[in-house]
């Protein structure tokens, strides 16, 4: 039946959303030891606004199963009306606080096309499949959300990073498959998780690995370039330790967190995409 499935997708993305918070230490980021470089949310209001939005993911999987046309795109018109939905319960369950805005939005993707993929009595789905159908899916995203932003006075924080620097941040992560995940982030956990990392650090040395080459669109807006590249540097000196693997490495991550709060640092966009990596490692290879 696909509401079973529909269940075992919405399970899945709302463990990417815990998995995610609860990593720790994340430099700069939400976890369960700090707040990072944000004074308005904390670890509980994440794990309240992953139960609030958790039934999102269902909704777009019965969109994705229940889509019966090859013209992907119109399946994007349709999980847009289901992710302002969930954006509403995300706002109520926070007050007013963005805490999964860009996870609607992704997750939600890869929920249809996990849905538009099912076939009764398979649960587990190639990551490359889901890679390729969020192509088709998202296939006119850039054009037409960017079509008029040069005529616009008042643009949106995504608008205005693709305006200025080029940047096409998480629509341009979807547009492509989430090819950074399939290509690096993912073998790179599966990498790290068959090894004798614990699933915590795991998680937390694919974020680091992340953090090497993402054109985080959360620090570029709240910063610069130059701070983009002190990340990635700081990043890169943390993978050559091993991450939190080793000693060193986890003092070297746990300084660089506090740096990251002192300067205001926080690597959003590299977080959505550890979420996402687990999504695409549990479709793969079941829960975790």
């Amino acid at each position: 039946m696909k509401e079973k499935f529909a269940d075992y997708i919405e399970k899945l993305a709302y463990k990417s959303l815990v998995y995610e918070v609860s990593a720790s230490p994340k430099p700069g980021l939400v976890d369960q030891l700090d707040n990072g470089a944000h004074q308005d949310m904390d670890f509980k209001m994440f794990l309240k606004s992953a139960d609030a939005i958790k039934k999102t993911f269902y909704d777009c999987a019965i969109a994705g199963a229940n889509f019966d046309s090859n013209d992907y795109p119109v399946l994007l018109s349709q999980l847009r009306v289901i992710g302002i939905h969930g954006e509403k319960e995300m706002f109520t369950a926070t007050k007013g606080v963005n805490t999964h805005k860009g996870l609607i939005f992704s997750l939600g993707i890869i929920s249809a096309a996990a849905g538009t993929l099912y076939k009764a009595g398979e649960m587990k789905i190639s990551s490359k499949e889901i890679s390729n159908r969020v192509k088709e899916i998202s296939s006119k995203l850039i054009r037409d959300d960017f079509k008029d932003i040069h005529s616009k006075s008042h643009l949106t924080y995504g608008e205005r990073l693709y305006k200025e620097y080029g940047i096409k941040g998480i629509r341009g992560e979807v547009e492509s498959g989430f090819k950074s995940v399939i290509d690096n982030s993912l073998p790179y956990f599966e990498e790290r998780m068959g090894k004798n990392d614990s699933t915590n650090d795991a998680l937390v040395n694919c974020l680091l690995k992340l953090m090497t080459d993402t054109q985080d669109g959360n620090i570029m807006g709240r910063h610069n370039d130059a701070v983009l590249e002190f990340v990635k540097i700081q990043a890169q000196k943390a993978m050559h330790y091993n991450g939190i693997s080793t000693d060193v490495g986890r003092r070297f991550v746990t300084e660089m967190n506090q740096d990251f709060i002192n300067k205001r640092i926080s690597p959003g966009g590299s977080a959505d995409l550890l979420a996402i990596t687990v999504m695409m490692y549990m479709l793969e290879n079941g829960e975790i």
